[in-house]
């Protein structure tokens, strides 16, 4: 009975001892100087990850968009849809840039309104006379449209409390 439990002991303790050397790196062809983080060993994993930026959406996608709602509604021409598409990617790509700059938000503000006037006094050369209260009407229809968008999660919200 006393060699059972001796024998038990000792396979108990090599047991342990293979176990606890294979978690400091000397198992497993470890030398033991990393304190057992393999991660160091497999090309910088242990480096702390940082969230991804959400993906930018290609200046060309936007424009397409506002291209397609506007089509149909202003009756333009393929020669108006070519020329307002460049000026709505400049447009936006000059917004990319003014969100970018550290700046005071009335700052931003001006520059975007400024930027707006500008876009719109652009288009509006290329439009014909009928074509230009359209597009008026269009510009007036998105924002009533951003207006709403919130009003409807905040009359969710309420149904739900």
């Amino acid at each position: 009975m006393k060699k059972l439990r001796c024998l038990l002991v000792l396979l108990f303790t090599l047991f342990s001892i293979s176990t606890i050397s294979a978690q400091f790196g000397n198992g497993y062809g470890g030398n033991g100087l990393n304190g057992g983080n393999r991660m160091s060993q497999m090309g910088g994993m242990n480096q702390q990850s940082q969230p991804e930026k959400p993906k930018e959406i290609p200046v060309e996608v936007t424009v397409g968009k506002i291209i397609d709602m506007m089509k149909p509604e202003i009756n333009l021409d393929e020669l108006q849809v070519i020329a307002i598409s460049n000026v709505l990617a400049e447009s936006i790509r000059t917004q990319g840039i003014l969100m970018k700059q550290v700046t005071n938000q009335e700052d931003q503000i001006k520059d975007f309104k400024a930027l707006s006037e500008v876009t719109d006094r652009k288009i509006m050369d290329f439009l014909n006379v009928e074509q230009k209260p359209k597009y008026i009407a269009f510009k007036e229809g998105l924002k009533t449209q951003k207006k709403s968008k919130p009003e409807k999660k905040s009359r969710s919200e309420k149904k739900q409390k």
